[in-house]
C-alpha cells in the first residue's frame, strides 16, 4: 500500500474508512490462499487515498494508467502487472470521477458504496453497484414516515450527485403522499483546509435552520462522512448551551451514512443519537476477520503506508520525538490493540462498506476464474478458449463475449452459428396424435353402445332405479366428453382456442353434477322411506335437475369471466423447446383455468364425500359404491394431472390434458355402468323390482 498526501489537509485518513482497506487486503489474503481459487495466479492491490478530492480522484485513475514510479497514462512498458478491475467507494462522487476516466480503457469498476448517477450508458456498462437500490430504501423511509404520522419533517442531504437526485426526484414523491417540508437543506462539503472557513461558515448557517426547525423528523441522505457534520452541528449546539437534543428530534438515516468521525471528536457526546433511526446494508462476520484486525500493527506491517497515520490518529499518539512541549503527544509504542478503541473511532466488526469491499473482491477472483481455462500439460501461462454458455454463440474465436440467437433460432452443436426453429404443434398426422384419437372415438363408440342398451331396456327396474333421465344426461356430456379432445389436436386457431377449455370444463361440471345429483337421490330416497318423514317432497326430477343445472350455471358463470377479462388465444412457445418453435393456445390467465378445474374438483369431492356416506344402504338398489369408486379413479386422475402438466413442455402438455379426460372420463364410464350392462345384458334374472328390493344377499 502507499499513500500520497495533499499539502496542508484537514486530515489524511478516516478510521473507519481503514477499515474498508482491511477488509480488501483480507479477502486478497484469502484467495491468493485458496488453491481451488484462481490457482498458479497471484492477486495484487494498489490502494489509492483521493481525501474526498475530484483533483486527487483523476490522479489516482491515472496513476493507475501509468507504469509503477511514472505519471504517464498509455506508458505500461516495464510493468509486470495486469489491472484486471477497480473498486471504488465509499462515495458517490469518487465513483463517478473515476468512471470518466477508466470508462475510457473499458476497466471494469466495482462500487461497494454508494452509486453515482451514470447518465451516460457507456460508462454504466462498466459498473458494477454492490450497495442496493436505493428506491427500497426511500419507499421504507416513506412507510416508516406514514406509520408514524410523521407528516412534517425536515431534510438534510450531501451536496452530490447522489443527493441532488434524492432532492429531484425522490422528494416530490413524498410530497404526493401526504409529506410536508420546514426545510430541504444541503450539508456543507468537506473538502481542504484552503476553503475551511467557508466551510464553517455554511455549517453554522445549516446548523441555525435545523435549530430553529419546528419538525420533529429529520431525514437525513448523506455519505459517509455525513456522521462527521452531524457529531460537529451537535457539539456546536453543547457549546452554545443550545442542545438539538431539547427539542426531540428523531433521526433518519440512510444506510449510505457510516459512523465516521475525526480523532479530534472521540471525545464528543453522542447523546443525540439516541433513538435515531439508521437504515443498514446486509452484512455478517467473516470468519478471521476480527483476528486479522488484532495482528495489525506498525511493526509487524511497515509495508502499510496507512497503518501509521491511523495509529497516530486513533491512539492519539506520535512516533516522532517530543518536544519540550507540555501539550506534545505521547509516543506510539506500535503495540497498542485496535479492539481497545471505542467503536466510534474503530469497528472491529465488519460494517457494511468493509463486507461490500470484501464480496466485491472475491467478485473480480470469481469473474478472473470463470474466463481462463487453462491448459492441463502446458505452461501456466497457456490457456483454452471457454465454451459459450448454453442458448449462446460465438461466430469467431478470441471473442471477449458470446451472443444470444434470436428467439426463432437456436445455437448449433459447435455454437458458432445459429440454426431456424421448426415450427411444431400436436398435428392430426403424428402417431401420438392418432393414438389419443383412437382412443377417444374407441370410448365415443361405447358409450353410444351404453347409451343405446339404456334406451332399449328403458323400461326395466335398473334402468328407473336411480333417475332415467340423469342417466342419459350424464351418458350425453360423457359421449362429448370423448369428442372434446378432438379440440385440442390440430394448429390452434382463435375459436379452437376459445372452444378448448370452456367446452372440457362445462361438459365435465355436468357429468360430475349428475353423479353428486344421483347421490343426493339415493339418499333422500332412503330417508324418505321412513315413517312421518318430511323428505318425500324433496325425492323426484325436480331436485336433480335443479342440481345439474346450478352447478352448471355457476361454471358456465366462470367461464364468462375468463372470455370477458383474459380470453385463451392462439400462441407461439419460443423458449419450452431449444430447437422447435410451439404452436400453442395461451389459456390467457392460468388462475382463471385452475379456477374452472378447482370447481370441478370441489363437484368431485362434494359427490365422493356424500356417495361414501351413503355406500352401507342396499346395493341392489343404490349406486353409492359405484359412484365413490368413480369419483375415486376421477380425482386421481386430475390430482395427478397438475404436477405432470407444469412439468410438461411444449405440445406434450396438451397430450396430457388429452390423456386426462379421456381416462377420467373412462373411469366414470366403466365403473358407474359397467355393472349395469353385465346386468342388463347378461343377467336379466336379476333385472327386477324384487332382486333390487331385497338388498344384500
Amino acid at each position: 500500500m502507499r499513500c500520497d498526501t495533499p499539502h496542508n489537509y484537514v486530515y489524511r485518513l478516516l478510521t473507519q474508512n481503514y477499515q474498508h482497506v482491511l477488509a480488501l487486503v483480507f479477502a486478497v489474503k484469502e484467495i491468493n490462499n485458496n488453491p481451488t481459487l484462481l490457482p498458479n495466479i497471484t492477486l495484487g492491490f494498489d490502494i489509492h487515498n483521493n481525501y474526498f478530492l475530484a483533483s486527487w480522484t483523476y490522479r489516482a485513475s491515472i496513476e493507475i494508467l501509468s507504469a509503477q514510479g511514472n505519471f504517464i497514462p498509455n506508458y505500461i512498458c516495464g510493468t509486470r502487472d495486469n489491472l484486471a478491475a477497480v473498486t471504488g467507494g465509499p462515495n458517490s462522487d469518487v465513483c463517478s470521477f473515476m468512471a470518466t476516466i477508466l470508462c475510457l480503457y473499458k476497466i471494469p469498476q466495482l462500487i461497494y458504496g454508494s452509486s453515482p448517477l451514470m447518465s451516460n450508458n457507456i460508462q454504466a456498462v462498466f459498473f458494477h453497484q454492490l450497495f442496493p437500490n436505493g428506491t427500497h430504501q426511500y419507499m421504507g423511509i416513506l412507510k416508516l414516515l406514514q406509520h408514524f404520522k410523521w407528516i412534517w419533517i425536515g431534510v438534510m442531504y450531501a451536496d452530490t450527485d447522489d443527493g441532488e437526485n434524492f432532492v429531484q426526484n425522490v422528494i416530490p414523491i413524498f410530497s404526493q403522499k401526504g409529506i410536508c417540508f420546514d426545510f430541504i437543506k444541503a450539508f456543507p462539503k468537506l473538502s481542504s483546509s484552503n476553503n475551511a472557513g467557508e466551510m464553517v461558515a455554511d455549517g453554522f448557517k445549516v446548523y441555525d435552520i435545523v435549530k430553529g426547525s419546528t419538525a420533529s423528523v429529520v431525514v437525513v441522505h448523506g455519505e459517509i462522512q455525513s456522521m462527521i457534520i452531524l457529531r460537529i452541528f451537535h457539539h456546536v449546539s453543547e457549546f452554545q448551551d443550545e442542545a438539538m437534543t431539547n427539542r426531540s428530534k428523531v433521526w433518519i438515516m440512510t444506510a449510505q451514512i457510516d459512523f465516521a468521525s475525526l480523532p479530534f471528536q472521540r471525545s464528543w457526546s453522542i447523546d443525540f443519537l439516541h433513538g435515531a433511526i439508521s437504515f443498514a446494508v446486509h452484512s455478517k462476520d467473516v470468519l478471521g476477520f476480527r483476528d486479522f484486525l488484532q495482528t495489525r500493527n506498525p511493526i509487524s506491517n511497515k509495508e502499510d503506508d496507512f497503518i501509521q497515520d491511523l495509529w497516530e490518529y486513533a491512539f492519539d499518539c506520535s512516533f516522532s520525538s517530543p518536544t519540550i512541549d507540555i501539550h506534545s503527544k505521547k509516543l506510539c509504542t506500535g503495540e497498542e490493540k485496535l479492539e481497545t478503541l471505542p467503536g466510534s473511532i474503530f469497528e472491529m466488526s465488519m460494517t457494511s462498506h468493509s463486507y461490500n469491499a470484501y464480496i466485491a473482491i472475491y467478485a473480480v477472483a470469481h469473474a478472473l476464474h470463470a474466463i481462463k481455462a487453462r491448459k492441463e500439460g502446458k505452461p501456466f501461462c497457456c490457456y483454452d478458449c471457454l465454451p459459450c454458455p448454453e442458448g449462446k454463440i460465438s461466430n469467431k474465436k478470441d471473442m471477449d463475449a458470446c451472443f444470444q440467437c434470436s428467439e426463432d433460432h437456436y445455437p448449433n452443436s459447435n455454437q458458432d452459428s445459429c440454426l431456424l426453429k421448426k415450427i411444431t404443434f400436436l398435428s392430426y398426422g403424428e402417431p401420438l396424435s392418432i393414438i389419443l384419437a383412437s382412443f377417444a372415438f374407441s370410448l365415443s363408440f361405447i358409450t353410444v353402445l351404453v347409451l343405446g342398451i339404456f334406451i332399449k331396456y328403458q323400461d326395466t327396474p335398473i334402468v328407473k332405479a336411480n333417475n332415467r333421465d340423469l342417466t342419459y344426461t350424464l351418458l350425453v356430456s360423457l359421449l362429448l366428453s370423448f369428442f372434446c379432445p378432438l379440440l385440442f389436436i390440430g394448429q390452434p386457431e382463435k375459436v379452437t382456442c376459445l372452444l378448448r377449455q370452456m367446452t372440457f370444463g362445462i361438459i365435465f361440471t355436468v357429468a360430475v353434477s349428475c353423479l353428486l345429483a344421483k347421490t343426493i337421490t339415493v339418499v333422500l330416497a332412503f330417508m324418505a322411506t321412513k315413517p312421518g318423514s318430511g323428505m318425500r317432497k324433496w325425492v323426484g326430477k325436480r331436485l336433480a335437475s335443479t342440481t345439474v343445472i346450478s352447478c352448471s350455471l355457476v361454471q358456465g358463470m366462470i367461464c364468462t369471466v375468463w372470455l370477458a377479462t383474459s380470453p385463451p388465444f392462439p400462441d407461439s412457445d419460443m423458449h419450452s423447446v431449444t430447437e422447435e418453435i410451439v404452436l400453442v393456445c395461451n389459456d390467457g390467465s392460468v388462475t382463471m383455468f385452475f379456477c374452472v378445474l378447482g370447481y370441478i374438483g370441489f363437484l368431485a369431492i362434494v359427490s365422493f364425500t356424500v356417495a361414501f356416506l351413503a355406500r352401507k344402504l342396499p346395493d341392489r338398489f343404490n349406486e353409492a359404491k359405484l359412484i365413490t369408486f368413480s369419483m375415486l379413479v376421477f380425482c386421481s386422475v386430475w390430482l395427478s394431472f397438475v404436477p405432470a402438466y407444469l412439468s410438461t413442455k411444449g405440445k406434450y402438455m396438451v397430450a396430457v390434458e388429452i390423456f386426462s379426460i379421456l381416462a377420467s372420463s373412462a373411469g366414470l364410464l366403466g365403473c358407474i355402468f359397467c355393472p349395469k350392462c353385465y346386468i342388463i345384458v347378461l343377467r336379466s334374472d336379476m333385472n327386477k323390482k324384487k332382486m333390487l328390493m331385497n338388498g344384500k344377499k
